[in-house]
């Protein structure tokens, strides 16, 4: 079998072979492995809960594919939310005729994330539809974390913290829109897609006051979440916050704003003054936080404001309608 049958999500044989060869060989654990309707695990301590859905088009990019992504993006909303990532469940929803090879491909790169991030797929579902119903692969992810900081308040936030954007902008944006390969022109840009973990074990000993991760919509719509939903307001600084020149030359021949675009392997994370030099520091230490900067303080004007390059300000706007469809 060289293509996925409708027999592959019919409950049989197929389905068991399926399970066996495609998902145990690569995910397996003794809570997967039982093959029960629930995986038991211990959830006495609090816990963090969050899922997420991923259509991203082209499935497969420089820097990473669907099935990476699915891993790093439940993976990152846990940590942001100062839990420490443990348990993952997947469902796939798989369109008749799929490559068998291509979908090998996407749970090899989830075996191999969930190795980095330190977590275990527990418990999957499978499902095929018929040719024609979807024009490609969709995956369910759900985590669990022990929480162990809780940085989802806003009421924490408060004028004078400290903004660090952990990485570079844009990137994943730009990385899918250029796979794409409807631009009339060659080139690649590599997806920042990255489970953060190494970022938040440095930064979880200090004073961060709320954290978030800027995919879709990017840093722009993450500040302006946060000013709308507290009445803060942030004044960020464009020398601070890192644009590769490939992406920066795209995002301006396209007409895109660097803040406005995805990201899958970048943080904003709120800091209390007097933290925010240690932490930056141990940020910058590890592997996915080396470009880490503090970008901006937080205000109490509740405006979202950038100082340029050159002295101006500008607003920072919510994004509007969809720049970049299925880029997660």
């Amino acid at each position: 079998m060289d293509r996925v049958t409708l027999a592959v999500g019919g409950g049989g044989a197929s389905t068991q072979s399926f399970i066996s060869d495609i998902i145990f060989s690569r995910l397996g654990n003794p809570l997967l492995r039982k093959a029960a309707d629930a995986a038991l695990i211990d959830t006495s301590l609090r816990t963090a809960f969050t899922t997420d859905s991923f259509v991203v088009r082209p499935e497969f990019f420089p820097g990473g594919d669907i099935g990476k992504i699915a891993i790093c993006g439940t993976v990152n909303d846990l940590l942001v939310s100062g839990a420490i990532p443990e348990y993952i469940s997947f469902g796939l929803i798989i369109p008749e005729g799929y490559l068998l090879t291509d979908l090998e491909r996407v749970i090899d790169s989830m075996a191999a994330t969930c190795e980095k991030a330190g977590v275990q797929v527990v418990c999957g579902d499978t499902k095929v539809v018929e040719r024609g119903a979807l024009d490609g692969l969709i995956i369910n992810t759900s985590g669990i974390g022990r929480t162990v900081r809780d940085w989802t308040d806003y009421a924490n936030i408060s004028a004078g913290d400290k903004v660090i954007i952990t990485s570079d902008a844009a990137r994943h944006g730009m990385s899918v829109l250029l796979a794409r390969g409807e631009l009339g022109f060659d080139g690649q840009i590599e997806s920042d897609c990255a489970p953060l973990n190494d970022v938040f074990d440095a930064a979880r000993q200090y004073a961060v006051t709320f954290a978030r991760d800027a995919t879709r919509g990017g840093i722009a719509a993450v500040l302006n979440e946060i000013a709308a939903m507290c009445g803060v307001g942030f004044l960020m600084e464009d020398e601070h916050i890192k644009v590769r020149d490939n992406v920066r030359y795209l995002c301006d021949m396209l007409g895109f704003d660097p803040l406005s675009v995805a990201n899958e392997g970048l943080a904003v994370i709120i800091v209390k003054e007097q933290d925010a030099e240690k932490a930056l520091a141990d940020i910058r230490k590890t592997a996915n936080g080396a470009d880490a900067a503090i970008a901006g303080t937080v205000t109490s004007d509740g405006k979202v404001v950038l100082k340029t390059t050159i002295g101006g300000k500008r607003f920072i706007e919510m994004p509007r309608g969809e720049l970049l469809p299925r880029i997660c």
